[in-house]
Protein backbone atom coordinates (compact mmCIF):
# COMPACT_ATOMS: atom_id res chain seq x y z
CA UNK A 1 0.00 0.00 0.00
CA UNK A 2 2.70 2.07 0.55
CA UNK A 3 4.49 1.55 -2.60
CA UNK A 4 1.12 2.92 -4.44
CA UNK A 5 0.68 5.91 -2.06
CA UNK A 6 4.22 7.05 -2.98
CA UNK A 7 3.59 6.15 -6.85
CA UNK A 8 0.86 8.52 -6.96
CA UNK A 9 2.23 11.18 -4.73
CA UNK A 10 4.94 11.09 -6.71
CA UNK A 11 2.76 11.34 -9.97
CA UNK A 12 1.18 14.57 -8.60
CA UNK A 13 4.29 16.37 -7.78
CA UNK A 14 6.21 15.21 -11.30
CA UNK A 15 2.79 16.58 -13.01
CA UNK A 16 2.62 19.95 -10.74
CA UNK A 17 6.67 20.43 -10.90
CA UNK A 18 5.95 20.33 -15.27
CA UNK A 19 3.08 22.97 -14.58
CA UNK A 20 5.41 25.01 -13.03
CA UNK A 21 8.23 24.79 -15.24
CA UNK A 22 5.85 25.36 -18.61
CA UNK A 23 4.29 28.15 -16.91
CA UNK A 24 7.15 29.88 -16.90
CA UNK A 25 8.67 29.07 -20.04
CA UNK A 26 5.48 30.43 -21.38
CA UNK A 27 5.46 33.25 -19.63
CA UNK A 28 8.44 34.84 -21.79
CA UNK A 29 6.82 33.76 -24.86
CA UNK A 30 3.76 34.41 -27.25
CA UNK A 31 2.33 30.95 -25.60
CA UNK A 32 1.94 33.13 -22.05
CA UNK A 33 -0.28 35.34 -24.31
CA UNK A 34 -2.60 32.85 -25.77
CA UNK A 35 -3.37 31.08 -22.52
CA UNK A 36 -3.86 34.62 -20.94
CA UNK A 37 -5.75 36.39 -23.92
CA UNK A 38 -7.06 34.16 -26.83
CA UNK A 39 -8.03 30.42 -25.65
CA UNK A 40 -10.18 31.44 -22.92
CA UNK A 41 -12.40 33.10 -25.19
CA UNK A 42 -12.61 30.74 -27.70
CA UNK A 43 -15.71 29.10 -27.21
CA UNK A 44 -16.97 25.72 -28.51
CA UNK A 45 -19.48 23.75 -28.98
CA UNK A 46 -19.71 19.79 -28.44
CA UNK A 47 -22.26 17.83 -29.85
CA UNK A 48 -23.50 13.98 -28.81
CA UNK A 49 -26.41 12.02 -29.65
CA UNK A 50 -27.49 10.25 -26.85
CA UNK A 51 -28.93 6.84 -28.30
CA UNK A 52 -31.29 4.31 -26.16
CA UNK A 53 -33.82 2.23 -26.35
CA UNK A 54 -35.06 3.63 -23.62
CA UNK A 55 -35.70 7.39 -24.95
CA UNK A 56 -39.36 7.67 -25.71
CA UNK A 57 -40.31 7.93 -28.85
CA UNK A 58 -41.74 11.55 -28.38
CA UNK A 59 -37.97 12.42 -27.24
CA UNK A 60 -36.17 11.53 -30.38
CA UNK A 61 -34.60 14.54 -31.63
CA UNK A 62 -34.67 16.12 -27.90
CA UNK A 63 -32.15 18.45 -27.37
CA UNK A 64 -30.43 19.31 -24.09
CA UNK A 65 -27.85 22.30 -24.05
CA UNK A 66 -25.22 21.61 -20.68
CA UNK A 67 -22.89 24.65 -19.75
CA UNK A 68 -20.82 24.24 -16.26
CA UNK A 69 -18.12 26.64 -14.28
CA UNK A 70 -18.95 30.17 -15.65
CA UNK A 71 -17.19 31.49 -12.68
CA UNK A 72 -18.16 34.69 -13.66
CA UNK A 73 -15.95 37.70 -11.96
CA UNK A 74 -12.71 35.51 -12.04
CA UNK A 75 -11.76 36.87 -15.60
CA UNK A 76 -15.63 36.04 -16.91
CA UNK A 77 -17.24 38.94 -17.18
CA UNK A 78 -21.22 40.05 -18.21
CA UNK A 79 -20.40 40.56 -21.90
CA UNK A 80 -18.34 36.87 -22.20
CA UNK A 81 -22.13 35.66 -20.20
CA UNK A 82 -24.44 37.54 -22.81
CA UNK A 83 -22.20 36.15 -25.88
CA UNK A 84 -22.92 32.53 -24.27
CA UNK A 85 -26.73 33.13 -23.58
CA UNK A 86 -27.08 34.10 -26.96
CA UNK A 87 -24.71 30.80 -28.38
CA UNK A 88 -27.14 28.74 -26.58
CA UNK A 89 -30.36 30.82 -27.45
CA UNK A 90 -28.68 30.08 -31.54
CA UNK A 91 -29.24 25.93 -31.01
CA UNK A 92 -33.22 26.17 -29.86
CA UNK A 93 -32.82 24.00 -27.14
CA UNK A 94 -35.76 21.60 -26.06
CA UNK A 95 -34.15 22.08 -22.06
CA UNK A 96 -30.88 23.78 -20.69
CA UNK A 97 -28.92 22.57 -17.66
CA UNK A 98 -26.74 24.29 -15.15
CA UNK A 99 -23.86 21.52 -13.76
CA UNK A 100 -22.80 23.90 -11.16
CA UNK A 101 -19.80 27.29 -10.08
CA UNK A 102 -21.41 30.16 -11.18
CA UNK A 103 -19.75 33.27 -9.72
CA UNK A 104 -16.21 32.73 -8.45
CA UNK A 105 -16.70 34.13 -5.09
CA UNK A 106 -20.52 35.04 -4.47
CA UNK A 107 -20.00 37.29 -1.31
CA UNK A 108 -17.54 39.36 -3.48
CA UNK A 109 -19.49 39.97 -6.71
CA UNK A 110 -21.51 42.80 -7.04
CA UNK A 111 -23.30 42.60 -10.55
CA UNK A 112 -26.34 39.97 -9.48
CA UNK A 113 -28.84 42.53 -11.67
CA UNK A 114 -26.69 41.72 -14.92
CA UNK A 115 -26.02 38.08 -14.22
CA UNK A 116 -29.79 38.08 -13.63
CA UNK A 117 -30.84 39.60 -16.83
CA UNK A 118 -28.53 37.95 -18.94
CA UNK A 119 -29.74 33.96 -17.58
CA UNK A 120 -33.37 34.93 -18.02
CA UNK A 121 -33.37 35.14 -21.71
CA UNK A 122 -32.17 31.45 -21.82
CA UNK A 123 -35.63 29.45 -23.62
CA UNK A 124 -36.00 26.34 -23.43
CA UNK A 125 -39.60 25.20 -23.57
CA UNK A 126 -39.34 21.89 -21.51
CA UNK A 127 -37.26 24.13 -18.73
CA UNK A 128 -33.90 25.31 -17.43
CA UNK A 129 -32.42 23.00 -14.16
CA UNK A 130 -29.45 23.51 -12.37
CA UNK A 131 -27.49 22.25 -9.31
CA UNK A 132 -25.17 23.37 -6.89
CA UNK A 133 -21.15 22.92 -6.95
CA UNK A 134 -18.58 23.71 -4.55
CA UNK A 135 -18.06 27.47 -5.61
CA UNK A 136 -21.74 28.16 -5.28
CA UNK A 137 -22.16 26.67 -1.75
CA UNK A 138 -18.29 28.55 -0.83
CA UNK A 139 -17.88 32.25 -0.09
CA UNK A 140 -21.46 32.12 1.83
CA UNK A 141 -23.01 31.42 -1.86
CA UNK A 142 -25.54 29.29 -1.06
CA UNK A 143 -28.79 30.85 -0.49
CA UNK A 144 -27.42 33.92 -2.53
CA UNK A 145 -26.56 31.66 -5.52
CA UNK A 146 -30.19 29.72 -5.46
CA UNK A 147 -32.45 33.09 -5.10
CA UNK A 148 -30.66 34.44 -8.06
CA UNK A 149 -31.09 31.07 -10.10
CA UNK A 150 -34.66 30.61 -8.97
CA UNK A 151 -35.48 34.42 -10.12
CA UNK A 152 -33.61 33.73 -13.13
CA UNK A 153 -36.58 30.64 -13.93
CA UNK A 154 -33.89 28.06 -13.22
CA UNK A 155 -35.35 25.14 -11.08
CA UNK A 156 -32.52 23.69 -8.41
CA UNK A 157 -32.37 19.87 -8.24
CA UNK A 158 -30.99 19.26 -4.71
CA UNK A 159 -30.95 15.75 -3.80
CA UNK A 160 -34.42 15.88 -5.86
CA UNK A 161 -35.87 15.00 -9.25
CA UNK A 162 -38.08 16.53 -11.84
CA UNK A 163 -40.87 14.50 -14.58
CA UNK A 164 -40.30 15.68 -17.94
CA UNK A 165 -43.03 14.93 -19.83
CA UNK A 166 -43.97 15.09 -23.83
CA UNK A 167 -47.22 13.86 -25.01
CA UNK A 168 -48.09 10.51 -23.26
CA UNK A 169 -44.16 9.73 -22.58
CA UNK A 170 -41.61 10.70 -19.83
CA UNK A 171 -38.12 10.97 -18.55
CA UNK A 172 -36.50 12.03 -14.97
CA UNK A 173 -33.59 13.89 -14.80
CA UNK A 174 -32.83 14.17 -11.44
CA UNK A 175 -29.37 16.15 -9.27
CA UNK A 176 -27.92 16.14 -6.48
CA UNK A 177 -26.16 18.29 -4.03
CA UNK A 178 -22.43 19.20 -4.65
CA UNK A 179 -20.33 16.42 -2.69
CA UNK A 180 -17.77 18.36 -1.70
CA UNK A 181 -19.50 21.34 0.53
CA UNK A 182 -22.71 19.82 -0.07
CA UNK A 183 -24.65 16.97 1.49
CA UNK A 184 -25.54 14.39 -1.63
CA UNK A 185 -27.92 11.91 -1.47
CA UNK A 186 -28.25 9.41 -4.21
CA UNK A 187 -30.98 7.30 -2.55
CA UNK A 188 -33.22 10.50 -1.62
CA UNK A 189 -32.79 12.08 -4.99
CA UNK A 190 -33.77 8.47 -7.18
CA UNK A 191 -36.70 7.90 -4.27
CA UNK A 192 -39.80 6.79 -5.66
CA UNK A 193 -38.92 7.30 -9.75
CA UNK A 194 -39.63 4.18 -12.32
CA UNK A 195 -36.81 2.79 -12.99
CA UNK A 196 -37.72 1.91 -16.76
CA UNK A 197 -37.96 5.54 -17.45
CA UNK A 198 -34.56 7.46 -18.68
CA UNK A 199 -32.89 8.90 -16.41
CA UNK A 200 -30.16 11.70 -16.13
CA UNK A 201 -28.55 12.85 -13.41
CA UNK A 202 -26.63 16.22 -12.74
CA UNK A 203 -23.71 15.71 -10.52
CA UNK A 204 -21.01 18.63 -10.11
CA UNK A 205 -18.01 16.27 -9.78
CA UNK A 206 -17.19 13.72 -12.27
CA UNK A 207 -15.51 10.89 -10.07
CA UNK A 208 -19.23 10.78 -8.26
CA UNK A 209 -20.05 8.14 -11.12
CA UNK A 210 -18.72 5.55 -9.01
CA UNK A 211 -21.39 6.23 -7.01
CA UNK A 212 -24.18 6.67 -9.75
CA UNK A 213 -23.17 3.70 -11.59
CA UNK A 214 -24.30 1.35 -9.24
CA UNK A 215 -27.97 3.01 -9.25
CA UNK A 216 -30.70 2.91 -12.08
CA UNK A 217 -29.03 5.85 -13.83
CA UNK A 218 -28.40 5.91 -17.83
CA UNK A 219 -26.36 9.40 -17.86
CA UNK A 220 -24.57 11.62 -15.94
CA UNK A 221 -23.43 15.06 -16.87
CA UNK A 222 -20.91 16.69 -14.39
CA UNK A 223 -17.91 19.52 -15.47
CA UNK A 224 -15.90 20.21 -11.97
CA UNK A 225 -12.10 19.42 -14.06
CA UNK A 226 -12.78 22.15 -16.62
CA UNK A 227 -10.98 19.37 -18.40
CA UNK A 228 -7.76 20.16 -16.44
CA UNK A 229 -7.85 23.90 -18.02
CA UNK A 230 -3.39 23.31 -18.69
CA UNK A 231 -2.83 20.44 -21.61
CA UNK A 232 -0.19 19.72 -23.58
CA UNK A 233 0.14 16.55 -25.89
CA UNK A 234 1.54 13.78 -24.65
CA UNK A 235 1.14 15.12 -20.85
CA UNK A 236 -2.94 15.70 -21.18
CA UNK A 237 -4.14 17.64 -18.19
CA UNK A 238 -1.29 18.83 -15.31
CA UNK A 239 -3.75 19.03 -12.97
CA UNK A 240 -7.68 18.56 -12.27
CA UNK A 241 -9.54 19.33 -8.24
CA UNK A 242 -10.44 16.64 -5.86
CA UNK A 243 -13.55 14.60 -7.10
CA UNK A 244 -12.10 15.25 -10.58
CA UNK A 245 -9.22 13.33 -11.06
CA UNK A 246 -10.46 9.65 -12.25
CA UNK A 247 -12.57 11.24 -15.26
CA UNK A 248 -11.25 14.08 -16.56
CA UNK A 249 -13.31 15.33 -19.85
CA UNK A 250 -15.03 13.78 -22.81
CA UNK A 251 -17.12 10.40 -23.11
CA UNK A 252 -16.77 7.63 -20.84
CA UNK A 253 -19.03 4.82 -20.95
CA UNK A 254 -19.11 1.76 -18.24
CA UNK A 255 -20.23 -2.19 -18.85
CA UNK A 256 -23.28 -2.23 -16.66
CA UNK A 257 -26.95 -2.81 -17.13
CA UNK A 258 -27.97 0.28 -17.13
CA UNK A 259 -25.36 1.23 -20.23
CA UNK A 260 -24.60 4.04 -17.42
CA UNK A 261 -22.63 6.84 -19.87
CA UNK A 262 -20.61 10.12 -18.18
CA UNK A 263 -20.20 12.96 -19.69
CA UNK A 264 -17.59 15.63 -18.60
CA UNK A 265 -17.90 19.26 -19.75
CA UNK A 266 -15.05 21.20 -19.36
CA UNK A 267 -16.60 24.27 -18.72
CA UNK A 268 -16.85 27.99 -19.50
CA UNK A 269 -14.59 30.00 -17.49
CA UNK A 270 -11.36 29.32 -15.55
CA UNK A 271 -10.64 28.87 -11.71
CA UNK A 272 -7.61 29.24 -9.94
CA UNK A 273 -5.10 30.55 -12.80
CA UNK A 274 -6.80 32.81 -15.84
CA UNK A 275 -5.60 30.21 -18.81
CA UNK A 276 -6.25 27.89 -20.81
CA UNK A 277 -4.16 25.52 -23.29
CA UNK A 278 -5.25 22.99 -25.81
CA UNK A 279 -8.51 22.88 -23.17
CA UNK A 280 -10.98 25.40 -24.72
CA UNK A 281 -14.44 26.62 -23.16
CA UNK A 282 -17.24 24.62 -23.99
CA UNK A 283 -20.81 23.75 -23.47
CA UNK A 284 -22.61 20.16 -24.69
CA UNK A 285 -25.70 19.60 -27.05
CA UNK A 286 -27.09 16.40 -26.49
CA UNK A 287 -29.29 14.89 -29.00
CA UNK A 288 -31.49 12.05 -27.65
CA UNK A 289 -32.34 9.17 -30.10
CA UNK A 290 -35.06 6.90 -29.71
CA UNK A 291 -33.59 3.14 -30.77
CA UNK A 292 -35.70 -0.20 -31.22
Amino acid sequence: MRKVWFQVNRRSFIKRSLWSILTVIGAGSGGYYYARNIEPSLLQIKKETIASSKIPSSFDGFKIIQFSDTHIGFHYTIEQLKDLVHQINMQDPDMVVFTGDLIDAPNQYHQYADVHSALLKINANYGKYWIYGNHDHGGYGTEIIKELMQQSQFTLLQNNHAIIEKNVDRIIIAGIDDVILGNPDLNKTLYQTNSDLFTILLAHEPDFAETTRLYPVNIQLSGHSHGGQVRFPFLGHLYTPAYAEKYVQGKYTFDNENEFTLYVNSGIGTTRLPYRFLCNPEFHVYTLKHTV
